[in-house]
């Protein structure tokens, strides 16, 4: 008899707990769907739940059942990979995102758009700055340095994200006044191209590079504010840029050491650094430090490095826990409000491989 009141009870408490996860997931609105099952047998067995949880709220809809079944084809296949990326990267958590029902080919193209160049070699090299006074820990959105977190859209113009983000930095240092600048204008205007590389020019949705839109900005004569030229997220749209209405200017810029110590002394003095990463790892992201035990150092998307710190994860390899704060182009509704975490002091996804930092002209905006 006792056979049998123990299974009920066993029954009873894993209908228990099963109703206190769905309970919880369907109460975080405001994060993302944060279910990464044990096994990939029982991820598949779920995924047409998952799938219309992932409908619901993201808003999606499909025009015919072919394309509807597609998506979930696709959407299972994303199931697998997070589940994969949450064993190579244990540290942070992976699972359903608002890209999960695209292939990696169509998230590449539609979200990222660095475009796959090397700093110039004649570029202006940032000095070497001192680090033995560094802080331990350092944001520069706790001293009114970043603007609100922004979305690219269904557009390849990361770059311009990252580059106006380090200039909206740069700019309040010089003038102690926060201005969100005008993307739009580098995704409508800056054709500007590689020294080294035939071809490599900037190209709105199609991609671009850091160092290119900051020496575009430099030759403009600046940037306009963003509500004057508005992001529409395409770029086949005629240059629209009035030089009378420059809300801040490009004194200089220069790249940074691969050294993540003047990195971080140059992101300390000079304000947010526009940074290449490799974004394999964000198409599944949800929240905390990224640190995956392998990641290619190809690098593909523009992002904003805007501070550093030390958190609680601890991956058995590495005695310290120190890591990068990233502002991203995606929206609030991805990652940490937008936001994303990976470790810092091993070059992780290539982070460090392509920094690069600008000062502003001293000007009130108008």
């Amino acid at each position: 008899m006792a056979t049998p009141s123990l299974f009920f009870l066993f029954s009873l408490l894993l209908f228990s707990a099963t109703l206190v996860i769905a309970n919880r997931i369907d109460s975080e609105d405001d994060l993302l769907i944060r279910q990464v099952v044990p096994d990939a047998e029982e991820h598949l067995l779920n995924a047409e739940h998952h799938f219309s949880a992932f409908k619901t709220k993201f808003g999606r809809t499909y025009a015919t059942k072919e394309e509807h079944d597609y998506r979930f084809r696709i959407f299972k296949n994303n199931l697998l990979r997070a589940k994969s990326h949450q064993k190579l990267d244990p540290s942070a958590v992976h699972g359903v995102t608002k890209f999960s029902d695209l292939t990696p080919a169509e998230f590449s193209r539609q979200f990222l758009g660095l475009k796959p160049l090397r700093l110039p070699s004649d570029a202006q090299k940032a000095p070497i700055l001192p680090t033995s006074d560094l802080p331990s820990d350092f944001d520069w959105r706790d001293h009114g340095a970043v603007t609100g977190v922004k979305n690219q859209g269904s557009c390849g113009s990361c770059w311009s994200f990252s580059a106006v983000g380090a200039l909206e930095g740069a700019h309040f240092l010089s003038t102690g006044e926060l201005v969100s600048l005008s993307e739009q204008q580098l995704v409508d205007c800056d054709h500007e191209c590689d020294p080294e590389e035939r071809g490599a020019c900037d190209a709105g949705c199609g991609g671009g590079l850091m160092t290119n839109a900051f020496e575009y900005s430099l030759k403009a004569g600046g940037l306009m504010r963003e509500k004057d030229y508005p992001y529409t997220g395409r770029d086949r749209g005629p240059c629209k840029f009035d030089k009378s209405s420059i809300a801040a200017s490009v004194a200089n810029f220069s790249v940074v050491s691969l050294d993540e110590e003047q990195i971080a002394a140059n992101l300390v003095k000079n304000g947010p650094l526009a940074v290449g990463i490799n974004a394999i790892f964000m198409q599944t992201y949800i929240g905390g430090v990224s640190c995956p035990y392998i990641c290619g150092k190809h690098l593909d998307h523009g992002v904003l490095l805007v501070g550093y710190g030390a958190g609680a994860y601890a991956p058995i390899r590495f005695k310290e826990k120190p890591f990068w704060i990233i502002k991203n182009s995606w929206g609030e509704s991805w990652g940490e409000k937008g936001y994303y975490k990976i470790c810092r002091g091993h070059n992780v996804c290539g982070v460090d491989s392509m920094v690069s930092t600008v000062a502003a002209i001293h000007t009130s905006s108008h």
